[in-house]
């Protein structure tokens, strides 16, 4: 299967990320930065934390970005004049619910300056995994405010259970929930990493919910815990909503750009997402994963 090219919109606008910061390996801006970039986009990273390596390591150094630090940044974007050059707003770890509300006004700014420009909310918080590791009135501020404020909402099937208060074991609870969010801001709704009844163990499936249509694309599960996967799947669905690829497109492109990132890294037994090797791949991946629209109650 071949997948259309389509044409970048004219002009230097650029995506403001801010979400982790790791000195080695590929999890939040590392990972989303290198994707969007080597997709074609300018991209304004902002960490909300400095650390060495990710957490999920035995061993790692560094600090949490205090609120005011993440906001200074943004402040000297607008004092350069510059926030009506920013056509979306990726926002990923937080840590504190005093950094998400320092995003959350940096939406309203950028949305100020640039009425086009949206925000795409990846609800960082746990998976199934690791379970629940951030404070609990950051959770808090992913319901209360930023589902109303987010264009693009990106939970894993265990964040969207944080979310709507609620066990999801079957994908019609998982599509019902995330219908319930769409009515509440978001036009789109991403979940990842869905494991319902009826998916077989070795696939793992990504839902895309916008109004009553429902796109699911499985893949194989392989054998790794690949940390980044989803920072980098949002930034990638991102990447090609701006570039006008409609919702099965752009997830059918960001799945399978992951997967192939994922299957390298498994090939070479690397502790990290391979992103640099399998950088082609993210382009122009060779084994596609179409997705299908999916008809629920």
């Amino acid at each position: 299967m071949t997948l259309p090219v389509f044409q970048r919109p004219a002009g230097k606008m650029a995506v403001l990320s801010i979400q982790s910061g790791v000195a080695c390996g590929s999890v939040g801006n590392a990972a989303a930065v290198f994707c969007l970039r080597r997709s074609g986009h300018e991209v304004w990273p902002v960490d909300t934390v400095s650390f060495s390596n990710h957490p999920g390591h035995a061993t790692y150094r560094g600090q949490v970005r205090s609120a005011d630090a993440v906001a200074e940044i943004v402040d000297g974007l607008s004092d350069l004049g510059v926030l009506d050059r920013c056509r979306a707003v990726l926002g990923g770890y937080m840590g504190s619910a005093a950094t998400a509300r320092v995003v959350l006004d940096a939406v309203r700014r950028i949305k100020a300056a640039n009425p086009e420009a949206l925000y795409c909310c990846d609800p960082v918080m746990g998976d199934r995994d690791s379970g629940f590791y951030v404070p609990e009135d950051l959770a808090t501020v992913f319901r209360d405010e930023a589902i109303a404020a987010a264009d693009i909402l990106m939970p894993n099937h265990f964040e969207l259970e944080i979310l709507t208060g609620r066990p999801l074991p079957a994908m019609s609870d998982v599509v019902e929930a995330a219908r319930g969010l769409v009515g509440g801001g978001p036009s789109v709704v991403v979940v990842t990493s869905v494991i319902a009844a009826g998916i077989p163990e070795d696939t793992i499936s990504t839902l895309a919910i916008s109004g009553a249509a429902v796109f699911r694309v499985s893949t194989p599960r392989l054998p790794l815990t690949a940390r980044g996967a989803g920072d980098a799947l949002a930034a990638l669905i991102l990447g090609h909503r701006l570039d006008g690829v409609s919702l099965s497109s752009a997830l059918t492109r960001a799945v399978s750009s992951v997967f192939a990132v994922i299957a390298a890294t498994a090939e070479s037994k690397a502790p990290e997402l391979k992103l640099v090797a399998a950088q082609d791949a993210i382009v122009d991946p060779a084994r596609i994963f179409a997705a299908e629209e999916i008809s629920l109650p």
